[in-house]
């Protein structure tokens, strides 16, 4: 259908309003328009332009026009004229906007470097899987009462120092810094459509997941979404704050889909080519992502838009990394592309995402950037459903039950999802069913911003039994996480049990646009629940000094983890070794009611157990020792006699 489109490919990069002080180039691809103008403004809530230039057309389908003079600061939209009706819209690839993205910006976006922008002593990354990622919403993060930001809600709550809760434990970007977390993962940062920016003193919320202009900041969590310059030098802020703090930045980014469909920016442009279709004459849009749409990321001008995108905030606001939404959606070629192009802008970006997509779709199933082509994209993680699923229970049904919460039968599978869920010689069935071609490639988590979280869920599946013991399981599950092969995640206030209730004893499983009384983190919860947070605390500060718990390849996985047999039934444990700081580590996890006593063959220090966590030992063991009900044990011993039999328990 657009054959005659895909042969005018234009490769040049500069697309969008290029700025200098002297003059500004206007440049948009849309092969099949009559006629194309430049409209300028002068604040962004202006009716009529006070300028209209008419752009000429190339060969390559490329309209262009240039304006002399400094214009940073000055709005503009473009006039398409096909068929003789005028279309008015934003720049796709406009660089900042005026409230509600309606109109972009040309903007000198260098002069709006912080001080100091740049220049960091961030941690080398060797591995993925030296990754301990927060995934965090930028409204959640300071809008709560319990929480003394002055900017609630804003970019600029992250650059705010010294700040605690009630009873005066650390909370903000310390907190942050305290938990020893390397990557925050913020949900989506672009201008997203359906918050209403001309009231931002409004109660609003959504996740973000409903683009509009994908090359600049959101403008609700400015303050000033009047003033393009705002939303832009605020983020670099954010970013600047963190990378401050020793922390990278990831962007959870939505490619795969926009908002609005037959009156998007991207419609308004070149009707229908951005988006996939379907029908017996094309005549409907493809709905893989069920919101309406999906983008056809397979089109020449639309790959090229997305991997312009990923370098641009790369280059412009040094992301560090990128989630990507319902990766399933995307083709293999278009993402293997980006990654070249990322990875020579910086060795160290990150890139994971969804192996899923949201409904049917009309990309092949070849094609897709699916956890089961995982292979195709070794470059890529992949979120790991199964890790997530046979820990806890189905993400879908409330009361299912996974491994430390009452499942039985199902230490197969922990083994599994504990190994990366890579091929190991000891799991026969991973060798047909293994996705992951290395553990760099699995993102293992047990909460995230979708469905319940961890504790919400136990709720469910244990709604009798006492707080204390829930908090075993949240515990032990968290252990798993971080003490699993491959690159652990977690939500923002997991680690002081965040709950979204609802009215009427329920949880919200699915708070994409719910109020702030449910979305919020809830400061005051860290000193209520401060046990667990200091035992998070403490599992990222043991796995950061433990190499053996961030392997990456097949080869390295296989010969120093070994999982121990003849253990008691529902009992689950493995040696590690060829680490760093410790010749063997070896990890229990007892999800019963019951103590197991198990032999120890000479002296081991305990590190890990179900009450506490850290890189310094907390007792040691000989002989016979006793793992408590709900609990994980992790010890740790110098070499010893090779001649003693190390098969089955300790």
């Amino acid at each position: 259908m657009f054959s005659d489109a895909e042969k005018k490919y234009y490769d040049g990069d500069d697309l969008g309003a290029v700025y200098s002080k002297e003059k500004t180039v206007f440049k948009v691809w849309t092969p099949y328009a009559n006629s194309f103008s430049v409209l300028l403004y002068r604040t962004c809530r202006d009716e009529k332009p006070f300028r209209r230039m008419p752009m000429k057309k190339s060969a390559r389908g490329v309209w262009e026009k240039t304006a002399n003079g400094d214009l940073d600061g000055v709005y503009y939209t473009y006039e398409i004229v096909k068929d003789d009706v005028p279309v008015e819209t934003i720049d796709l690839y406009a660089r900042s906007a005026g409230v509600n993205g309606i109109m972009g910006m040309v903007i000198d976006t260098k002069k709006l470097n912080p001080a100091g922008w740049g220049r960091y002593d961030l941690p080398w990354v060797k591995n993925y899987t030296d990754a301990v990622i927060y995934e965090l919403h930028v409204r959640d993060f300071s809008i709560d009462k319990s929480g003394n930001f002055c900017y609630k809600g804003r970019f600029l709550a992250f650059v705010e120092k010294g700040l605690i809760n009630a009873s005066g434990d650390k909370i903000g970007i310390d907190h942050l810094k305290e938990m020893g977390i390397t990557h925050v993962q913020l949900q989506p940062c672009f201008d997203f459509q359906t918050i209403d920016e001309s009231e931002v003193h409004k109660p609003q919320f959504n996740w973000g997941y409903d683009p509009l202009n994908y090359n600049l900041p959101e403008g609700s969590y400015s303050t000033n979404p009047f003033d393009g310059h705002a939303r832009v030098a605020e983020f670099k802020r954010l970013v600047h704050a963190l990378h401050s703090a020793g922390i990278r930045v990831v962007m959870d980014v939505v490619y795969n889909h926009t908002y609005a469909t037959a009156d998007s920016p991207f419609n308004k442009t070149f009707p229908k080519y951005y988006y996939r279709l379907c029908g017996e004459n094309n005549e409907y849009f493809s709905n893989g992502s069920g919101c309406g749409n999906e983008i056809a990321t397979e089109r020449k001008m639309v790959r090229k838009f997305i991997i312009d995108s990923l370098c641009y905030w790369a280059k412009e606001y040094l992301i560090d990394g990128f989630r990507f939404d319902l990766m399933g959606l995307y083709d293999i070629e278009t993402l293997n592309i980006a990654e070249q192009k990322l990875h020579e802008i910086n060795p160290d970006i990150i890139l994971y995402g969804e192996g899923w997509t949201g409904g049917g779709s009309s990309l092949p199933d070849g094609m897709r950037a699916m956890k089961l082509n995982a292979r195709h994209t070794p470059r890529y993680g992949f979120f790991s459903d199964d890790f997530r699923d046979t820990v806890k229970g189905n993400n879908f049904e409330n009361s299912d039950r996974g491994y430390v919460n009452g499942a039985t039968g199902n230490e197969e599978y922990v083994k599994e999802v504990m190994c990366g869920r890579i091929p190991h010689p000891q799991l026969p069935n991973l060798d047909r069913f293994s996705w992951a071609v290395s553990a760099s490639q699995t993102v293992n988590y047990v909460e995230v911003h979708d469905n319940l979280t961890l504790w919400d869920k136990l709720s469910y599946t244990n709604p009798t039994e006492s707080v204390d013991v829930r908090k075993q399981m949240d515990k032990m599950a968290a252990a798993m996480v971080f003490l699993a092969q491959g690159i652990p995640l977690i939500q923002a206030g997991q680690e002081f049990l965040r709950s979204k209730p609802l009215p009427g004893g329920a949880f919200d499983h699915n708070s994409y646009a719910s109020p702030d009384i449910v979305n919020s983190i809830k400061w005051d919860r860290k000193s209520e629940f401060i046990d667990v947070c200091r035992y998070y605390r403490g599992l990222i500060a043991f796995r950061k000094a433990h190499s053996a718990l961030r392997m990456s390849s097949v080869e390295d996985i296989g010969r120093n983890l070994r999982f121990f047999d003849k253990l008691p039934q529902r009992i689950v444990g493995f040696g590690l070794y060829g680490d760093c700081e410790l010749e063997e580590i070896a990890v229990f996890f007892n999800p019963t009611k019951y103590d197991v006593k198990l032999h120890a063959f000479g002296e081991y220090s305990v590190y890990i157990d179900g009450y506490d966590a850290g890189t310094k030992p907390l007792y040691k063991v000989c002989g016979d020792y006793c793992i408590r009900p709900y609990s994980v044990m992790v010890m740790g011993r110098k070499p010893r006699d090779d001649s003693q039999d190390t098969n089955g328990s300790l």
